[in-house]
């Protein structure tokens, strides 16, 4: 259930109770959106409790609460896409388009053939603006619950997920017994990472870690929302 249909802006706040907008979210609702007093938007609390809202009047334009508060369940199983770190800003494409399919946690990791390595200055930068590019793909497409994003793990501490598994291209098809999918570097997977986990297929042909990573997010949503006929 989404809040209020499919249209309208959201936002997300600390308290449904007591409405305070960020600066950003005020001036992209009056400015981008040209929202006016008394016109409506939803909010929600990122941990699955939205309501409907109404702009207050004044140069502040305070928010007002304007419905009741309404919890949407969590979905079952948690997803997880793991995917190995890659370069320039793909990382930021797939949490975007991850977070827009439902997708609970995201977390990029770094893989025996990795490329590509943050050091820890450059990982809090990095991590910090996913955060970001997570809420801002949440609020467009108004989701309840803004998704984990984790701190670079390790493929080992990946791998000890419960029904974590490998995409890879001569795996058995997915489902839902596997909730956490860990998407490979441009350099492939290793000997020992492959003897350490199995591995599901999510594609006839051989994708990009970024068309991976949004091709197996989109495939466990539509078995967890019941669009095919495989759970």
């Amino acid at each position: 259930m989404k809040p209020g249909g499919s249209d309208g802006p959201h936002v997300f706040v600390d308290d449904l109770d007591r409405v305070e907008l960020r600066e950003e979210d005020r001036h992209h609702l009056t400015r981008s959106l040209r929202l006016r007093p008394g016109d409506t938007f939803t909010a929600s609390d990122g941990t699955g409790s939205w309501r409907v809202c109404r702009l207050g009047s004044g140069l502040s334009f305070e928010a007002e609460p304007d419905g009741e508060v309404i919890f949407v369940e969590e979905p079952h199983p948690k997803l997880t896409i793991g995917f190995a770190l890659i370069k320039g800003g793909r990382p930021e494409l797939v949490v975007q388009k991850l977070t827009e399919l439902g997708v609970d946690a995201i977390v990029p990791f770094t893989a025996e053939h990795s490329v590509v390595r943050w050091d820890p200055d450059r990982a809090t930068r990095h991590i910090e603006r996913l955060r970001r590019v997570a809420r801002e793909a949440a609020m467009q497409s108004r989701q309840v619950r803004l998704p984990e994003v984790g701190e670079v793990a390790e493929f080992a501490d990946m791998a000890a997920h419960p029904g974590a598994i490998r995409a890879d291209i001569t795996g058995d098809p997915p489902s839902l017994d596997h909730p956490t999918v860990l998407i490979g570097p441009e350099g492939g997977w290793s000997d020992t990472e492959r003897h350490k986990l199995g591995a599901i297929r999510i594609s006839s042909s051989v994708l990009r870690s970024e068309t991976a990573a949004i091709a197996a997010a989109t495939l466990l949503t539509a078995f967890r929302n019941g669009l095919t006929g495989v759970s």
